[in-house]
């Protein structure tokens, strides 16, 4: 699996606001640590069963870190074709891979002194991406962004979040969508490893 992580932290990057709504009220911060079943408000994790199972396994009591914002998508051809490229597949494969899937959750350390640390979330990364390069996911990318954060749930606090990206490639739309799944199945695990805390 291809695994990368960066920061985007200059003062006209965006800034992760928890909780958060759209202006419009179509959508809202859902704190799945208190309310793990209440995935009403989010349509998308209710359409594809493997971001609901990566959310609660994200936001289980045992999880490092908690969700504050997800989506999913089929990918347009400039990222399609952005993907296959630094997937560096062969011809051949990069001929058949006509299709992809992505997803992003926005995460947030539930330790404050990680939450505060740029520097501790990047050993986090590190580890993670390291841990996850090996995986034999020839047709995922993971990529991870560190960016700040405002949390005001008890209380205000600042500090960082990190977008977790899953990319997918395939044949058709079906089979891109089986290999995120289970691309994101991997990471998720991952993230709630001891491997990952240990070093």
């Amino acid at each position: 699996m291809l695994a990368e992580w960066s920061a985007e932290c200059t003062a006209d990057d965006p800034v992760l606001v928890v909780p958060w709504q759209d202006p419009d009220g179509s959508a809202a911060f859902v704190d799945l640590r208190q309310n793990p079943y209440d995935f009403d408000h989010l349509p998308e994790a209710e359409q594809y069963p493997a971001l609901m199972q990566a959310l609660r396994a994200l936001n289980a009591p045992r999880s490092p870190v908690f969700s504050a914002k997800s989506d999913v998508w089929a990918l347009e051809a400039e990222e399609l074709e952005h993907l296959q490229l630094n997937l560096d597949l062969p011809a051949l494969d990069a001929v058949e891979t006509r299709a992809g899937f992505g997803s992003y959750i926005d995460l947030l350390w539930r330790e404050r002194t990680i939450f505060a640390s740029f520097h501790q979330q990047g050993q986090q990364l590190h580890r993670l991406t390291r841990l996850a390069a090996p995986l034999d996911h020839p047709y995922a990318a993971l990529d991870c962004i560190v960016r700040p954060a405002f949390v005001d749930l008890s209380g205000p606090q600042e500090g960082f979040s990190v977008s977790i990206y899953v990319r997918a490639l395939g044949p058709d739309l079906d089979t891109a969508t089986e290999h995120w799944a289970a691309a994101l199945e991997a990471i998720v695990s991952l993230l709630r490893s001891r491997d990952l805390t240990a070093g």
